[in-house]
């Protein structure tokens, strides 16, 4: 039995990962920003479910949230950073607030999260941390620039947070979801900026369009996907980084050969401006 602290709890994935952790027979702390709708969607769990209400953005109602876990189950073992939001808008369009807004919640919120569950984890010399990203963390595409913006500097936070923690027997893994059937396309959790110049029409527009036409047909099954999210809590050695879906896998396929492409094209240009002095490599 693992102790697990999901953030983002009350619908879509983060909620499958709890119903998929308690279902394994773990206790799980489950924080939205409302605890009274986690309580609603799992009833029937007292004993194995503490809910509390958390703004990731609020680093008391966090560190609150923390301590109330540790006090009730005594340690943390997994944390998953799941609370986020999305932002379509081309990158231009896209005003200060609404950037602010999203980096706010998925880079500052989850920076929040751990500094508060980090504490607990080395004291116990053991712990996995799950930062759920993106395909989007790895690859963008027209309209999701400052989104994967967000994800970018998650991904890059986690490989140093991995390098620092694994001396101390704590996993980070990045988790890279593709499309799932969820409510993220929805207004709930993704703000879409007003198209404001005509010139991205045929980019950014496009890929306005098409979030639109694919809302709730995501190839991706949640529940799926929460059951990989277990497994990999219970692998010896996971990952760095996790991607699920089909086409996750496609598109980073995709983005590594491109980048090796180019990397093998312009070589010779980027070895050339070392010091004559330093050996070649």
């Amino acid at each position: 039995m693992s102790v697990w602290f999901v953030t983002g709890a009350s619908r879509g994935l983060g909620a499958e990962i709890v119903r998929a952790a308690l279902a394994r027979g773990h206790q799980v702390v489950a924080t939205a920003r409302d605890a009274e709708v986690v309580l609603r969607t799992f009833p029937n769990k007292a004993d194995s479910l503490l809910a509390a209400s958390v703004d990731v953005t609020d680093q008391r109602q966090v560190q609150a949230a923390v301590e109330a876990a540790v006090e009730r189950f005594g340690r943390i073992d997994v944390l998953v950073n799941n609370a986020g939001r999305g932002l379509l808008s081309a990158v231009e369009e896209a005003s200060d607030q609404a950037a602010r807004a999203v980096f706010d919640v998925n880079v500052f919120g989850v920076l929040n999260v751990q500094r508060a569950v980090l504490p607990t984890m080395r004291a116990q010399r053991s712990g996995h941390v799950l930062n759920m990203s993106s395909v989007g963390g790895f690859t963008t595409a027209p309209g999701w620039g400052l989104y994967a913006a967000t994800k970018f500097a998650l991904e890059g936070m986690s490989e140093a947070l991995r390098a620092e923690l694994e001396p101390l027997g704590i996993h980070v893994t990045i988790v890279e979801p593709g499309g799932f059937r969820t409510d993220f396309l929805d207004g709930s959790s993704l703000h879409v900026e007003p198209p404001m110049i005509a010139d991205y029409v045929s980019t950014a527009g496009v890929t306005r369009d098409i979030v639109a036409a694919n809302n709730h047909l995501q190839r991706g099954n949640p529940v799926r996907l929460a059951a990989a999210i277990i497994d990999l809590t219970e692998t010896e050695k996971p990952p760095l980084r996790l991607q699920l879906g089909a086409d996750s896998v496609a598109r980073i396929e995709a983005k590594i050969e491109q980048v090796g492409r180019e990397l093998h094209e312009w070589r010779v240009v980027a070895v050339a401006t070392d010091h004559d002095d330093v050996p070649a490599t």
